[in-house]
């Protein structure tokens, strides 16, 4: 193992409970029928859908499937975002608008955007999508993954082999060439996940230097998962996906949580060269998705 390789302390046993009311496991059933099935939909679909839309188009029908696919699987989406975050792409039912004007696949001229988030669970990555779809950055491993791993290869996932630190250079490359075209591309450099009750994982620097070789924005996002009543609503360990937590096991637990509440929080853009290096934006990063100042009003809250 490399010692770069990130590493959380985070374990099913310690991490991943519900801790709070259960869905009987028949309806837990039917939700998980409901979303695999809607996640294989998108899959075969996507190659379709790559070559008939428009990039307007492809962008406003992937937010409102992620969402739609977070929501078949039992979990509630909550988005908040300051004014100043909101930007003008076009709204879907639970997704706040992200940066004016940019999108996943590029358009040649525009300036592209690093979407960088908070690592917890499989459910992340749709969750995202809800509100800044794009290219995502994620280890070789997910490319196996039954639904979700053809979803993300025809997606455009840009993979890397962490296990490799000479792949690292070839990697940090290709992040900043997607940039330079105008992509969004979606990173979580904590490189784990984390259960989210602890103040997580360092924010690894790589993805950053292709943000400031490509002179990109980087675009914070916070992801919390709630649960219980909203009067009393803690953190969801149902969500976290952390350790050797099959996930198989992931998808029952998520979906026989009832009251499972997504939050995530769309944060000010921060320009990639307004700081001396890659670790100084790292950390810069790192501390606004971290920081209590996040937690602003909510904009919209949707069942």
């Amino acid at each position: 193992m490399s010692h770069w390789l990130p590493t959380s302390s985070c374990t099913p046993a310690g991490c991943a409970g519900t801790g709070g009311p259960a869905r009987h496991p028949v309806p837990a059933a039917a939700l998980l029928l409901a979303g695999c099935v809607l996640t294989l939909t998108g899959a075969l679909f996507a190659p379709l859908v790559l070559v008939l839309l428009g990039r307007g188009p492809r962008e406003r029908l992937i937010r409102c499937w992620a969402y739609a696919v977070v929501r078949a699987f039992g979990v509630r989406v909550r988005v908040v975002g300051p004014p100043a975050a909101r930007g003008g792409l076009p709204a879907v039912p639970g997704a706040v608008p992200g940066a004016p004007g940019r999108s996943g696949g590029g358009d040649g001229g525009a300036q592209g955007v690093l979407v960088v988030a908070n690592h917890v669970s499989w459910l992340d990555i749709p969750l995202v999508a809800t509100v800044c779809p794009g290219r995502m950055l994620a280890k070789s491993d997910i490319r196996h993954w039954p639904l979700l791993g053809p979803l993300a290869a025809l997606g455009g996932t840009l993979f890397v082999e962490r296990e490799r630190l000479r792949a690292l250079p070839a990697t940090v490359g290709a992040v900043a060439s997607a940039l330079r075209s105008g992509s969004r591309v979606v990173v979580f450099p904590e490189g784990s996940t984390w259960c989210g009750r602890g103040p997580g994982g360092r924010f690894r620097p790589a993805a950053f230097q292709a943000a400031i070789d490509a002179g990109a924005t980087v675009q914070p996002l916070r992801i919390r998962y709630r649960g219980g009543p909203p009067e009393n609503r803690g953190p969801a360990g149902a969500a976290a996906f952390v350790g050797d937590d099959p996930l198989t096991a992931s998808l029952w637990r998520v979906v026989t949580a009832a009251g499972l509440t997504a939050e995530i929080r769309v944060l000010p853009q921060i320009p990639a060269d307004g700081l001396s290096g890659r670790r100084a934006l790292a950390r810069l990063v790192q501390s606004t998705v971290a920081s209590d100042s996040a937690n602003l009003p909510a904009e919209s809250v949707h069942h």
